[in-house]
């Protein structure tokens, strides 16, 4: 059959005539497989390029990788397959892959018992986007996320033990992704160590379904602990990059971020399996060899999608051009509007804000985590650090200024943007100076919960992996929560009315951050709050600063439910 269809190829060819695409798909269909000449791509001229001279940079040189729908391309997925995404949260998934999964789902009840691995996980912030669509409709098994932030549908499956689930701190997924790139079987860390993922504690499972003990484990080596992140091996990608050349070979250009898409293409050929890339646009130019993350020879299926809907707010995130630091906070305030999540801008988060930018000091290289932390970047900036200090975000920025809401993960006017299993190299051998994160509970032992609340949950994200070892960790917290109101006049705080839900706890649910372990890697642990500040010593809590305006007995002691030092 492949043989007749290379005569009645050269046929055509010698009559001067373009073979159109629908009829030759139709003659392959048979045949199983179809290249797409890379000169015009809306045409098949081709086999591997075999007949067309344009196609071919050097004698016999051919492309190895398929241009596809993503209804084609998603048929390369078999039932029990280990799919891993490449997403941060909410930004940069490859929706149009999804969609296409979801309709394949839908149409055959195929692919089944699906296992999906994603370091910072995906969606689109809405539970009625087809994004997570064949994770709803039931195709999905066992689900390896770092963050559900944005994965709406999914949290709500996950409590309703629909399939099992697991939260693993999100370096260690990257990190245990590049192992298998590298050909090993899984990744080392002391991240995690005595918080809840450890399997001497509750592990990473997080519901009732989820008793895979294979994922952590705890072991000693050469009389150190450690915990051993080991993950199924990945036999599909799942990828979005801006362009590719007729080589195949992908570029990032303008994009918030390449996360772990390199290292997932080599853990996936590694294993023999198949990596579908989706992106903006085709290129006859190949990219320039250091723009081009992944090479074509790793690629088996590209989708061409067309570029993605943004307001233009967000071109100040891709690097497309430089952006002076004067106006960072102009393009913040652009993209805070256009998000349909801005950041809550309370009084509570403004002095919380204001008060932990103090602990900035020049040359500072600093993690800045979601929500109330975010405040932190404000008011460095009003106070002339912002300049002075380098700001980093999980997914592989360095310097310029993180965004919230829906694009989490991308920085206005970075420096420079890497893999983000490099970037958690930095975090998990103490890089950073300092960094500034949120907590739902403190314990009296100063343990903090940043993951899980009651019924609901977002996962630890890089969490773990950033306070396990950074010299100063600073918590960024309201006292209680549910109705709380305060104001700040003339530096003076007055506590209009106390929230029903209080932060402090006998006992943290779930741990994120051991108060033990820091202060046996003599880490500087301080909890800022709306009214005062509290440091972790080996005794547990100590209040150091009361604001003007708080009554200490009334407003602090009398409100703790246990002890604290004064």
């Amino acid at each position: 059959m492949q043989f007749l269809l290379y005569i009645f190829i050269i046929k055509e060819r010698g009559g001067e005539r373009n073979i159109q695409k629908d009829k030759v798909v139709r003659l392959m269909s048979a045949v199983g497989k179809y290249w797409t000449c890379p000169i015009d791509f809306d045409k098949i001229y081709c086999i591997r390029c075999s007949f067309h001279p344009e196609c071919q940079t050097k004698e016999g040189e051919r492309n190895m990788y398929e241009i596809m729908s993503s209804d084609e391309a998603i048929r390369l997925i078999r039932d029990g397959d280990c799919i891993c995404v490449n997403s941060f949260v909410g930004i940069e998934s490859p929706v149009e892959l999804h969609e296409a999964l979801y309709r394949r789902y839908q149409r055959m009840q195929s692919p089944r018992h699906l296992t999906v691995v994603s370091s910072a996980g995906f969606g689109v912030w809405d539970e009625e986007r087809n994004a997570e669509g064949y994770i709803r409709e039931g195709a999905v098994d066992r689900l390896i996320c770092g963050h559900f932030g944005a994965m709406l549908s999914t949290k709500k499956l996950v409590l309703e033990d629909r399939f099992e689930a697991y939260n693993l701190p999100l370096g260690c997924i990257s990190h245990a992704i590049r192992a298998q790139a590298g050909g090993l079987p899984g990744a080392l860390s002391k991240v995690g160590l005595d918080i809840f993922v450890d399997p001497r504690k509750e592990g990473p499972g997080i519901n009732r379904l989820s008793i895979d003990n294979s994922l952590v484990k705890y072991v000693e080596v050469d009389g150190e602990e450690f915990l051993y992140y080991k993950l199924p091996k990945i036999t599909v990608a799942l990828i979005k990059g801006t362009a590719a050349d007729r080589k195949g070979n992908i570029s990032f250009d303008n994009m918030f971020m390449s996360g772990d898409a390199l290292s997932i293409c080599q853990a996936v050929k590694a294993n023999h399996g198949k990596v579908i890339v989706q992106v903006d646009q085709l290129v006859d130019t190949p990219s320039r060899p250091r723009n081009a993350i992944i090479p074509g020879c790793l690629v088996d299926a590209i989708v061409v999608t067309g570029p993605e809907e943004r307001n233009e707010a967000y071109t100040a995130l891709t690097g497309s051009f430089e952006i002076p630091y004067e106006e960072w906070g102009e393009w913040n305030e652009k993209i805070d509007t256009a998000s349909t999540k801005p950041l809550k801008n309370s009084a509570a988060g403004n002095i919380i804000g204001r008060r932990a930018a103090k602990e900035l000091r020049v040359d500072d290289i600093v993690n800045i985590g979601i929500g109330i932390p975010e405040m932190v970047s404000r008011h460095a900036k009003k106070n002339g650090m912002l300049d002075m200090v380098t700001l980093t975000v999980e997914s592989g920025g360095i310097g310029g200024f993180p965004v919230s809401g829906e694009a989490f993960g991308a920085m206005i006017g970075a420096a420079s943007v890497y893999d983000m299993a490099n970037q958690f190299d930095l975090y998990n051998n103490g890089g950073l100076d300092i960094c500034f994160m949120g907590a739902l509970e403190v314990d009296k032992e100063g343990n903090v919960n940043a993951h899980r609340s009651d019924g609901a949950f977002a996962g630890i994200g890089g969490f773990a992996n950033i306070t396990a070892k950074t010299p100063t960790v600073v918590f960024c917290m309201t006292f209680n929560t549910k109705g709380l109101e305060v104001t700040q006049k003339k530096g003076v705080v007055s506590i209009q009315r106390e929230g029903s839900v209080s932060k402090f706890v006998e006992q943290v649910r779930s741990v994120s951050f051991s108060a033990k372990r820091a202060i046996a890697n003599g880490q500087k642990v301080l909890y800022v709050t709306e009214r005062c500040v509290f440091r972790l010593t080996p005794k547990g809590l100590k209040l150091i600063e009361a604001y003007p305006g708080v009554n200490v007995q009334k407003d602090i002691i009398d409100r703790m439910p246990f002890e604290i030092e004064v």
